[in-house]
């Protein structure tokens, strides 16, 4: 727990430090030019910063042990901080539409320099960096919320990608950087759905896999020679915290003493092998 800690403090920071030196870099570039979409940009990597406060806070809750209010722990406060995160892209998503479509009515041409190809190639490589990280700190921390940061850099690395191609072909259309800051927009707002849809399910609840359930059943009959007959599968994630819960039929005859071993022999079996906190309910079974 304090090593997953460790790594999204880490990832934390350095996005946050990251991100404001890029903001200033895209947000100048895009005044000197003209250019809504480096603009667009610059505000899209505003965001990654508060993101990253968002992540830090979020995984310092999550990290708490269980407590009297709390019995499963906080592991779930993970999923509300990537929610935000994703509220945050499509508040942005939704901004830069709007001046998108005014850009298109004022048919203002933008020209594209030195400056714009610098600031540009140069966010893709910061930020595709700061996206590696993040992916390689969720595997390691088993981090929602970092994963969910890192696809916020990923979309900020592709968004400046486009803006090259247009910086490429913007001196041939007038149109082309109103193009671009939609085309950035949806983007952005494409990343928000992912991570809300993905973020909110986990939430709400959501059945087990046909796999898991068959290693759950494996991993339960394996450590006891008596046939479990089992059913009434429960499976509850918080955060990195996961309560299974399910029913087992033992014959009727067999003692009270008996089949609490069997219960507690299954329930080792299952934090041992699958990491999850496992309480198990004997019933007896009737021919």
């Amino acid at each position: 727990m304090q090593n997953n800690n460790k790594y999204i403090a880490r990832e934390g920071w350095l996005s946050i430090i990251g991100n404001i030196f890029l903001f200033g870099l895209k947000y100048w570039a895009g005044v000197v030019t003209g250019s809504l979409a480096l603009i667009a940009d610059a505000w899209h990597t505003l965001t990654d910063s508060v993101s990253s406060i968002i992540v830090l806070i979020g995984g310092k809750i999550s990290n708490k042990p269980a407590d009297k209010e709390h019995p499963f722990g906080h592991g779930r406060a993970e999923h509300i901080a990537a929610i935000i995160i994703g509220v945050l892209l499509a508040i942005v998503a939704f901004d830069f539409v709007l001046s998108a479509f005014e850009k298109f009515g004022t048919k203002e041409k933008t020209v594209f320099g030195t400056v714009a190809w610098v600031v540009t190639i140069l966010s893709v490589l910061v930020k595709e960096g700061m996206a590696q990280y993040a992916f390689w700190a969720a595997k390691k921390a088993n981090s929602a919320i970092l994963k969910a940061d890192g696809w916020h850099h990923r979309t900020d690395a592709l968004s400046s990608v486009v803006i090259l191609i247009g910086i490429a072909v913007g001196k041939y259309f007038w149109w082309t950087d109103a193009v671009l800051g939609f085309i950035v927009a949806i983007m952005i707002g494409w990343a928000s759905f992912e991570i809300l849809s993905k973020e909110i399910k986990s939430l709400l609840g959501e059945s087990p896999s046909d796999e898991l359930l068959l290693s759950i059943r494996e991993t339960a009959q394996r450590a006891c020679k008596e046939p479990l007959h089992i059913h009434h599968i429960h499976l509850h994630k918080y955060g990195n915290h996961t309560e299974l819960s399910f029913h087992i039929k033992l014959p009727p005859q067999m003692t009270i003493e008996v089949a609490h071993n069997i219960c507690t022999t299954v329930e080792n079996a299952i934090k041992t092998e699958l990491g999850f906190e496992a309480t198990v309910h004997p019933e007896p079974i009737h021919w």
